[in-house]
């Protein structure tokens, strides 16, 4: 099956390694000539070049632009497929690009694979990825069964595991467990900086250690990727973040009135939930 990958990135780059390895020839598209070589000398793509019309043989498109330009690759993109070919996206927020893009290509499949690393770029492209990762497709109702069925027997061959679920259901859940520890993240970050004792602040960065490189550490990644995260799943992580910040008012009421009982209530709730939430990790 010849691939296409649409974005030479992180997650781009990922997955012409491993699709590359499974026997898919696979030819990339990038923004930069210098990153279309470097995709070629690490035997990343069988080729790739800046010209969307060198996947017009292509059977599957991986979009792995930024959300900001993923339509408007799409309406360039369309006069070089074939009418068989598949598009799959790649973007963390989906219903805006559902919507935008379904109605232009009738093969195309919502994707999400939840994996990434601190890094970006071509450079940081990892093999293996995907693996025991969740993948999530947002299939709608015109969306092509065949097509369906391809880029999910292409997500299971990447060894990830495959989840499947309507565009507005994933917005608002990872709204919760990647947009918010995000912004979350930053604000942390921010309020550090506040201290105005240079002196505490300089002790304070010494001292870090894992718990504030853990909690800090989505907050320190791709600006531009938090940017399109906020813009694009706006509603969802608006009600999100409110929720969040009621929560930590009521915490901080409980410090102020030294309820420390009541503290260590939401600790322990807390403590018991959290597995929950790591729970899909431990089992893959």
């Amino acid at each position: 099956m010849e691939v296409g990958i649409v974005g030479l990135g992180l997650i781009g780059g990922s997955l012409a390694i491993d699709l590359r390895s499974l026997g898919h020839r696979v030819v990339g598209v990038g923004r930069r000539v210098e990153t279309c070589e470097l995709a070629i000398a690490r035997g990343m793509v069988d080729e790739a070049s800046p010209d969307l019309a060198s996947l017009a043989g292509a059977d599957v498109v991986f979009l792995c632009t930024p959300l900001g330009v993923m339509e408007a690759t799409v309406r360039e993109l369309v006069p070089h497929l074939k009418d068989s070919a598949i598009l799959t996206d790649v973007g963390s927020v989906k219903q805006p690009v559902v919507e935008a893009i379904a109605p232009l290509w009738r093969n195309f499949v919502g994707g999400h694979p939840m994996a990434g690393t601190a890094e970006s770029g071509l450079e940081a492209a990892l093999a293996g990825l995907f693996v025991n990762r969740p993948y999530v497709l947002t299939p709608v109702a015109s969306t092509s069964a065949e097509a369906i069925a391809v880029v999910g027997d292409m997500v299971r061959s990447l060894q990830a595991t495959l989840y499947q679920c309507q565009p507005a259901v994933h917005d608002r859940a990872v709204a919760w467990i990647s947009h918010l520890p995000v912004m979350v993240s930053a604000s942390l970050m921010k309020a550090c900086l506040q201290e105005s004792d240079p002196i505490v602040l300089e002790l304070a960065q010494q001292l870090a250690s894992s718990g504030f490189r853990d909690t800090s550490r989505v907050g320190g990644g791709n600006p531009e990727l938090g940017v399109m995260m906020a813009k694009y799943n706006q509603t969802a992580l608006l009600e999100s973040l409110k929720v969040y910040r009621q929560v930590c008012d009521h915490v901080i009421g409980l410090i102020e009135q030294s309820r420390w009982h009541d503290l260590e209530a939401i600790l322990q709730q807390t403590q018991q939930a959290r597995p929950s939430y790591l729970r899909s990790e431990t089992e893959r």
